[in-house]
């Protein structure tokens, strides 16, 4: 299992707001603002990469849970910035504070949970799952 993560440990992510990452790229009656799924795997991608440096070789952080509130529209062209603090442990799961923001005002907030685990050991068993479907 990974080694001790300290609780604070922080990370940022940042893109800037593109037509695919629109409500309006999965359907042209929507508006052209931000998507809360892109939202989220932009808040995703900052946790991962704050836990990622303590995980042990052959080990990655995934998500297990999303408690998230999208708050704020942001447009096509904005900067959306993510920022990733982890909150809490409880001996096998992480609990990460979660911020978005694009410059002039707060989009997004909650927390994102994650879990270790160890990729080889995951695919075998994804692929003997798959074996006995």
């Amino acid at each position: 299992m990974a080694r001790h993560i300290p609780i604070g440990v922080r990370c940022e992510a940042a893109e800037t707001v593109e037509l695919k990452h629109t409500l309006a790229a999965h359907d042209p009656r929507l508006p052209p603002v931000y998507s809360t799924p892109d939202m989220i795997r932009l808040m995703e991608i900052a946790a991962f990469q704050a836990l990622q440096p303590f995980c042990d070789e052959g080990e990655i952080t995934v998500g297990i849970s999303i408690n998230i509130e999208h708050r704020a529209a942001s447009g096509f062209g904005v900067r959306v910035q993510a920022e990733a603090e982890l909150e809490s442990f409880d001996g096998r799961f992480y609990i990460v504070r979660v911020r978005a923001h694009d410059g002039s005002q707060e989009i997004g907030r909650g927390t994102v949970g994650r879990a270790v685990v160890h990729v080889p050991s995951f695919v075998k068993r994804m692929r003997e799952k798959a074996k006995g479907s």
